[in-house]
Order: structure tokens, then sequence, then C-alpha cells
């Protein structure tokens, strides 16, 4: 990685990353394939992709807090078991092949994708809560947490999907929460990966640059357009995702 025109094309990748990832989650299935592309082993690459992650989930994190948009109280408890899952999923995705959730991840994003579509007024406001936010935060923190740290893709579309119909957000809080436990996994699996010597600095760090900038441009646009601006990026990137994983799969 000597050539200096990479470190241009990891900035570019991390701003596209950072944008997307902010509005509808997703930015790993652009920033994993080019580190891999690469030559970085997998856990290497993994661990450099949680490096830059943290800087675009911690940007946007920022930017929605500063527009009011998060209930910190209510995250407390979600910040906790979400740092456990993932921790725990880090460990375990070192030892085991997560095959399965690969094959198994694809039928249940695409099944989100056409519940959003025949349901318009999904997130168009709030509703009232199906649950409590602690058991919420614990089952939904320890769950999405693990799958987080141990494979990883479409993770904030089950926590922007869970906020909405377990808790009533709207999609604009939704995502906003999102990013909190986005954040918080990214960094309890960084510290795993770092503690196993699976992280390239200087690739991460310039691909977090890039994404502090795309996630505050993201983070803005939702904060300014709300759910008119998430639901159709939200559709097409799980679609995406969910058409990556299935061609994955299929190739093994």
């Amino acid at each position: 990685m000597d050539s200096f025109w990479i470190y241009p094309a990891l900035f570019l990748t991390g701003l596209s990353a950072g944008f997307v990832d902010s509005i509808a989650g997703g930015g790993g299935l652009i920033t994993v394939p080019v580190l891999l592309s690469l030559g970085l082993s997998p856990a290497d690459a993994l661990g450099t992709n949680k490096l830059q992650a943290c800087f675009g989930s911690g940007s946007a994190t920022w930017q929605y807090g500063r527009a009011r948009l998060i209930s910190w109280k209510d995250c407390r408890n979600g910040v906790l078991f979400t740092a456990i899952g993932a921790i725990a999923g880090t460990l375990l995705v070192q030892r085991l092949n997560p095959e399965l959730l690969r094959q198994a991840i694809p039928v249940l994003l695409i099944g989100i994708a056409f519940y959003l579509l025949f349901r318009p007024n999904l997130g168009a406001i709030r509703t009232a809560a199906r649950v409590e936010p602690g058991p919420f935060h614990f089952w939904a923190g320890l769950a999405l947490g693990f799958y987080d740290g141990f494979f990883g893709p479409g993770t904030g579309s089950f926590w922007a999907m869970a906020y909405v119909i377990l808790l009533g957000y709207d999609l604009t809080r939704a995502t906003a929460h999102t990013k909190v436990m986005n954040f918080t996994s990214n960094l309890g699996s960084l510290v795993i990966f770092l503690l196993g010597n699976h992280v390239l600095f200087r690739a991460g760090i310039i691909m977090g640059a890039g994404q502090l900038l795309g996630a505050r441009l993201g983070s803005r646009a939702v904060i300014e357009k709300g759910g008119r601006l998430i639901r159709p990026i939200f559709i097409v990137v799980v679609i995406l995702i969910s058409l990556k994983l299935l061609y994955q799969s299929l190739r093994t």
C-alpha cells in the first residue's frame, strides 16, 4: 500500500461510505471490498474497517445529538449491552466461519425492504411503543451488537427497523439512535481487533477523514429533509446489501 494513488482513493471511499452510512447504513459494503482488494487479510480488513467506521458513526452521532434527535437517557442501557454483544461477536468471528449468517441474512433484509415498500407510512410519524426501552435495549443491544461484531452487513437496517416497529420512532429519530449503537459496536469491535494487531492505522485514519466529512454531509441532509430522504435511500441500500450477500453466498 505504498502507491500514492491509494490514499486519495481511500479518502473518497470513506467519504462515500460515510455519507450513505449516516443516512441508511451499509457503508461497510463499500469499504470492506476496497480494503480486501488491496490485499489485506480478512481480519486486517475488518479491523481497519472498524477504525474508519468509528469516525463516521461518531461524527453522525455528534450531528444528530446536536440536533436533539437522541434521547441519551434511553440510550444508556443500549450502549452497555451493544458493547458487550459486539465484543463477544468479534471474539467469536476470529474463531468461526460466519457462513451460516451470510446465507440467512439476505432473506431477512429482503423482508425488511418489502415490508417498507408495502407500508409506505411506516416511520413517517412517531407511534406508541410496543415494548419498554429497558428490555428493548437489553435484547436488541446484545443481539445486534453481537451480529455487528460477528458479521456486520445490515446492522444499521436492523436497528432502524427495531426502533421504528418496537419503540414507535419515526425514521429520522430511529436513524439518529441507530448511529449511537453503530458507534458503540464499532468501538467495541475495534478494541478487540487492536488487541489482535489487525488494524492498519494509516489506511484507517485516511478513510476515517473521509468518513467524518461524508457522515457530516449525510446527517445534515437527514436533519433537514427527514424521512423523505431516508426512506428511498434506506430501501435501495437494503436491497443492495441483500443482492451482494446473495451473490457471495452463491459463489461459495
